[in-house]
This record gives structure tokens, sequence and C-alpha cells, in this order.
């Protein structure tokens, strides 16, 4: 019989895979839009259930028939908008900050000093601005110190910066920026494993009883000349707590509250707005999730939903 060969797991796309550099992710890539308004949002993994609905796509087998489909429950409390900031081209100009900040601010940052008042620094943003992005901080439930991040603004550059004076010192919600039925990009932290060998790092083949005492390990690292070792051998090192973008879940709901018997396993009771979403996302219990209109995106199908489950599900 001939041998049996498949290709090597793992997307050399991803290499070096290493720490995330901190416990929440940068967006460096957003979609485009027309409408001034923020381009994405963030929330907090809960958990996960299960939902009925209808299936509207007609190039599936199952079209028309009530299906089943697992949806992680994502807590959105509203974001606080403490700031603006200008650019041009990919350099900072200037930030503007509210005149009222939280004072959970200062776990985080250094709060700037307050020297001249906002409507005499608004009169010196220079003209030749290129885009305006939302200085937003969250505010959960289960702790006291915020996670603090930009979001990009759609539109003309003068909406954005229209949108942007209009809503310092805001809040901001879910509600508006996302609408049932709209495709997204999650975009998070995965679970941290620490080191790992080549075998569950990469999947490569456990070696037999006799090779070299060693069963877990590369065969081979190389060849004599030239005598290095290519970036292309598996090796051991960081497994996990990588930053990775999910394209296309679709947003199938936004509750105002969603009760669930309990609370859901390791993080507890859903008192806010949330999200439930199509399928799974990276990351564990508690960790910020960050969304963002899909990039990508493709045909979208009407969402009818028959019946939502309000139990937690243990071990996601």
């Amino acid at each position: 019989m001939p041998e049996r060969r498949r290709p090597k797991r793992g997307s050399k796309g991803f290499l070096p895979r290493k720490r995330s550099r901190r416990i929440y992710p940068r967006i460096k890539t957003w979609s485009k839009s027309n409408e001034s308004k923020p381009l994405g949002f963030a929330g907090y993994k809960a958990g996960m259930t299960h939902i009925v609905l209808t299936d509207n796509n007609p190039n599936t087998t199952t079209k028309g028939q009530q299906i089943t489909k697992p949806v992680t429950v994502l807590e959105c409390p509203s974001l606080s908008v403490f700031g603006f900031r200008c650019y041009i081209g990919n350099k900072t100009v200037s930030d503007f900050f509210s005149e009222n900040l939280n004072k959970n601010l200062s776990r985080k940052i250094k709060l700037p000093k307050k020297s001249k008042k906002l409507e005499e620094q608004l009169k010196k943003i220079p003209e030749s601005i290129s885009k305006v992005t939302l200085i937003c901080h969250t505010q959960p439930n289960f702790k006291k110190k915020p996670e603090i991040f930009e979001i990009v603004l759609g539109g003309k550059v003068e909406d954005q910066l229209k949108y942007a004076k209009e809503n310092l010192g805001k809040e901001i919600k879910v509600s508006d920026v996302f609408k049932d039925g709209d495709l997204v990009d999650v975009i998070s932290v995965t679970k941290g494993k620490g080191t790992q060998g080549p075998v569950r790092r990469f999947g490569i083949k456990v070696l037999g009883r006799k090779h070299q005492k060693m069963q877990r390990h590369t065969g081979a690292l190389g060849q004599n000349k030239p005598g290095k070792v290519r970036w292309t051998v598996p090796q051991p090192g960081q497994f996990g707590f990588h930053t990775r973008t999910e394209l296309n879940k679709r947003i199938l709901k936004i509750e105002e509250k969603f009760e669930v018997k309990g609370g859901f396993v390791n993080y507890g009771v859903v008192s806010g707005n949330c999200v439930l979403l199509e399928g799974s996302v990276p990351g564990p219990k508690k960790r910020l999730i960050r969304l963002r209109f899909a990039v990508r995106s493709k045909k979208v199908y009407p969402v009818d939903i028959k019946y939502v489950s309000s139990e937690s599900k243990q071990g996601v």
C-alpha cells in the first residue's frame, strides 16, 4: 500500500507564534462606510447556549426547516467616549478629552491635565486632517479597571468630526452600531496554554519506542550543509494567547437583557445589553472581544428565531 501523507498542520501565516502584547487586541483594518457612525464595538464573553431558527438560505439542504445553532453570548455594556483623536495620514495630530473623566481611568492611564477649555482647543484643529477616531473605555460590572481603545468612524471627515464633537463625554450602545443580521469580524486573544512541545503545537507524529529514546520531538532538525535550523522546523514554544481574527460571524439578535438559570458558569448574570453571536468565539470567559463590520462581507439572509435556550453550557 502507498504511504499515507498529509499536509503539515498549522498555517505558517501565523508565525512567529508568540504571546500577544496585551490581553485585548488592536484592530488595524476597518471596513468602509458612508454613514458617520462607529465601525466597531466591544463586549465580554459570557458563555454559550443554543437557539432554534428557520434556515432561510436557499442554497442549503435544510432550507425552510428549523435547525439548531450554537450561540455565543457577549455582554456589551455601553462604551464611554472620553476623547477623540485626529490624524493626518497615519500620524496623530492632536487628542481631545472630555472635561468630566471617569475616576477609574486613573487605574489604567495617567489622566490629562485640564489646561484650557475644550471649546478653545477645538478651534485649533487643522483643516488638513484625514480621519477622526473615537477614544473609548469600557464599563464592566465585574472589575474596576477599564480597557481603552480606538474605534474608527465612517463617512466623510467633516461628518466624523461632527459626530465626535456631539458624542464627546457621552455613551454609545451596541444597538447604535449594529443591528440584527449584521455580519461582523471577531478579534480577540485566545486562551493561553503556556510552553508546549511540537506534537501539541504543530501536530507532528509521535515517534517509535526505539527512536533515540525520545518520541515527542522532531525527527530531524535539518541537513548538515548549511548547518542551521530553518524556521519551518516544528519547535517547542508558546501555545495560545495569540491574537486571532474570525471572519463573517452573524449577529442573530441584540438583547437588552439575557436571563440564564443561575447565570453563566464562571461569569455570572448578564445584566445589561448583550449580543447573540452565531458560532464560537476565541478566548476564555470575561475576556474582551472586539467586533467590527465584516471586511469580506458576503450575502446575508434574514434571521427567523423560533426558540432561545436559557441554559448555560458548561465547558465552553
